[in-house]
């Protein structure tokens, strides 16, 4: 425990000293890897390369219990109701066509896979390696409560179960690095593909130092502490919390006199950079072992659903941004896809967490709809 919040110290210090350096090769650097994500990949490295196990150290109860709930918080407190305009029905129905894409890629894929290769229904179908496919759907749509949800739902064996978490987790770690990569480069992304579409600046006058009162600080963190504890304690659900929690700071950041907008923006900026370096500790890329070809399905699942997306977006002519956001709102979840989001706008952090929790209520149901699929069309 000592030796992984040192860690978790040494990286959180890193990123913020990262941002600070104004050398040309840092600024290249960061153009490629932003700073956020060094909090992911420091400690990572410093696992790997030294053989420690932090997969069960408390500080991830830690971040789950308090560190997560106090983001989220602080995050949805920094929105006012007039920045709700932004989501709109575009967005919702970009993510919403991530999350169907999810739900039905893994059956049409394994139907065309056992037509290609007359070996491919009996991998999946007979020796049952479907029944691995679904717990990755709730994963990705739900997060790990539908995932052990689903697990059980379809019966799923332990040893399968084991070999797709360390599959589930390597592909979306990747996935999160080229998703901060896509979401920097999405206004050379909206050029290329002539989208017009722009997001306005929601508060730019609380941003430039003007909301710097003690009263107003105090006041803010105050109310911060004590809705968290009220909430720690009162709801034993997660998901409740989440939901509680969003409304709270929707009702703090609107409703409460001389709310410190600015402070909790960045304070949630702050918390999310920790909350990364926390999952960072989790990191494991051994241990892996499966068929191939259950591997390669997956590669294509998660690249086809984010082509269809940037299919939905270029209709839509929504600004290419929302891609990585919805995306990551489905498989990044709560903790992911504002930190992605960060990297190109910490003010977008709001609307990230609330696909997040669209995504967190619905996984269990996109995953029984897989699992319907499946035992209707390839039987």
């Amino acid at each position: 425990m000592f030796t992984a919040t040192l860690i978790v110290i040494f990286t959180v210090a890193s990123v913020f000293g990262l941002q600070r350096l104004t050398a040309p090769w840092v600024k290249k650097l960061l153009d490629w890897l932003p700073a956020i994500l060094f909090a992911y990949l420091i400690p990572a490295v410093i696992t790997h390369l030294s053989g420690w196990d932090f997969s069960q150290v408390a500080l991830h109860r830690l971040s789950k219990d308090w560190i997560i709930p106090l983001a989220i918080l602080s995050v949805m407190s920094a929105l006012s109701f007039r920045q709700l305009k932004i989501i709109g029905w575009r967005p919702i129905i970009l993510f919403v066509s991530g999350s169907f894409l999810i739900a039905i890629l893994p059956v049409l894929l394994v139907l065309l896979y056992g037509k290609l290769e007359p070996t491919g229904h009996a991998l999946f179908m007979e020796q049952g390696y479907w029944k691995g496919l679904v717990p990755i759907v709730g994963s990705w749509i739900g997060g790990s409560t539908s995932q052990l949800v689903l697990k059980e739902l379809v019966g799923c064996g332990e040893a399968l179960f084991l070999s797709i978490l360390v599959l589930d987790n390597i592909i979306v770690n990747i996935w999160t690095i080229l998703m901060f990569q896509f979401i920097q480069r999405s206004d050379t992304i909206n050029r290329f593909f002539s989208i017009t579409d722009q997001v306005p600046d929601f508060v730019p006058d609380e941003l430039n130092g003007s909301y710097r009162s003690p009263a107003s600080i105090a006041r803010t963190l105050v109310l911060l502490v004590v809705m968290v504890l009220v909430v720690h304690w009162g709801i034993g659900s997660f998901l409740g919390q989440v939901i509680l929690l969003s409304l709270l700071g929707l009702a703090l950041g609107n409703f409460v006199p001389g709310w410190n907008h600015a402070l909790v923006l960045k304070l949630g900026g702050v918390l999310i950079v920790l909350i990364m370096a926390i999952l960072g500790l989790k990191l494991n890329f051994t241990n892996l072992s499966m068929p191939l070809a259950l591997v390669g399905l997956v590669i294509c699942w998660l690249i086809l659903h984010f082509a269809g997306m940037l299919l939905v977006a270029r209709l839509l002519k929504l600004h290419m941004a929302w891609v990585p956001i919805a995306s990551m709102a489905n498989l990044g979840g709560i903790s992911t896809a504002p930190a992605v989001t960060a990297a190109y706008n910490e003010e977008w952090m709001p609307h990230a967490i609330l696909l997040a929790i669209l995504s967190m209520v619905s996984g269990n149901i996109w995953g029984m709809f897989t699992i319907y699929l499946f035992q209707t069309l390839l039987r």
